[in-house]
C-alpha cells in the first residue's frame, strides 16, 4: 500500500513537470520543513498539478474521463500526504524550539582542509552524520583554511595550500558557499567531500542539494574580492586559536580545545555531544556508535 501511494505521488508529481500546471514549489524535498510558507507551496504543488490535470480532462470528456476520476482518486491521496509533510514540518519545528528554550545548543567548530584525508574521513563519516542526527542540540561552524600560508602582494591575499592549488580552490569553494546559502552548504560540502573528486562533484552537488543556488554565482564569488576576503578571514580565525593549531581536522568545542576533546570528538561524537548538552536529549542520543579517526594533515 505504501509502495502503490508513493508510485502514485510520484506520478502527480511528474505531471508538473509536463506542462500541466504551474508550480510555486522551488525547493527541494529536504528543505520543505524550513519554513512554513515552503511547507505549504511545496505540498500546495502536488494539489495544483492534481487539480489541474483532474479539471482539464473533465472537460474533455471521452477516455480523458476515465483519466480524470483517476486524478481525482489520486487527489485525495495527495491531500493525504500533503496534511502528513505539514503535520511532520510543525512537529520539527515545535520539537527544534523545545530543545533550545532554556538551554545552548552545543557549538563545534571544524578547522580543516578540502584535500586532506584525515578531515575529509571525519567530516563525512563522523561530523555530518552527527550533525544530521543532532541538529536540534549541535551547532556546527566549518573553516576551510587549515595549514595555508598567505601573503598580500599589494592588491589582493595570495594563498598556499598543503595539498597544493587544488586544495586552496576547494578552499575557496566551500567557503563562498557557506557565505552564500549559510549551514545547509554543509550538505553540498559533504557531497563533495564523500566524492573521489572533490573540485569536479562541486557543481552537480551544488545542483543536488541547493537547486536554487547558481553555479556562476558561485565561481563570481571564488575568483573575486568576496572570496579572497573570505579566505583571509578563515586565515585569521585559524592564526588566532588558542591553543595553536598544530594539525588538522581542528575541532573547538564551546570554543574550547583540549586534547581530551579532540579524542573524544574524534573517536565518539555523537555520544560526546549528547553528554555536553545541558537540555532534554533527543532521541538520537540513545544510539552510540563509537569509530575512531586518528588521520591528521600535520601542520609543518
Amino acid at each position: 500500500m505504501k509502495a502503490g501511494l508513493f508510485l502514485l505521488v510520484l506520478t502527480v508529481w511528474s505531471n508538473a513537470d509536463s506542462g500541466q500546471c504551474v508550480s510555486p514549489c522551488t525547493s527541494p524535498p529536504s528543505q520543505w520543513c524550513s519554513s512554513l510558507d515552503s511547507a505549504i507551496q511545496c505540498g500546495v504543488r502536488l494539489f495544483f498539478c492534481t487539480f489541474a490535470a483532474s479539471d482539464g480532462r473533465e472537460n474533455g470528456g471521452g477516455a480523458d474521463t476515465v483519466s480524470g476520476g483517476l486524478l481525482c482518486v489520486a487527489c485525495l491521496f495527495v491531500r493525504l500526504f500533503v496534511s502528513v509533510v505539514l503535520k511532520h514540518c510543525l512537529e520539527a519545528n515545535f520539537t527544534r524550539s523545545h530543545y533550545h528554550q532554556h538551554v545552548s545548543a552545543v557549538q563545534l567548530e571544524l578547522y580543516y582542509e578540502s584535500l586532506c584525508p584525515g578531515c575529509r574521513m571525519f567530516l563525512t563519516q563522523m561530523l555530518f552524520p552527527t550533525w544530521v542526527m543532532l541538529q536540534d542540540i549541535l551547532n556546527v561552524t566549518l573553516v576551510p583554511y587549515g595549514n595555508a600560508k598567505e601573503s598580500f602582494d599589494g592588491k589582493k591575499y595570495v594563498f598556499t595550500c598543503q595539498h597544493g592549488e587544488e586544495e586552496c580552490l576547494g578552499n575557496m569553494i566551500e567557503a563562498c558557499l557557506l557565505e552564500l546559502v549559510g549551514i545547509s552548504a554543509f550538505q553540498v560540502i559533504y557531497c563533495m567531500e564523500s566524492s573521489t573528486d572533490v573540485i569536479n562533484s562541486a557543481e552537480s552537488c551544488l545542483q543536488l542539494y541547493q537547486p536554487n543556488m547558481k553555479w556562476d554565482s558561485v565561481m563570481s564569488c571564488v575568483k573575486g574580492d568576496q572570496g579572497n576576503d573570505l579566505m583571509h578571514q578563515n586565515a585569521l580565525k585559524t592564526a588566532a586559536l588558542k591553543p595553536p593549531h598544530n594539525y588538522v581536522p581542528w575541532v573547538t568545542i564551546n570554543g574550547e580545545h583540549t586534547d581530551e576533546l579532540q579524542k573524544n570528538a574524534t573517536n565518539a561524537l555523537l555520544p560526546l555531544v549528547c553528554s555536553l548538552y545541558q537540555g532534554i536529549k533527543p532521541d538520537a542520543c540513545g544510539s552510540i556508535q563509537r569509530n575512531q579517526y586518528k588521520s591528521y594533515c600535520h601542520n609543518e
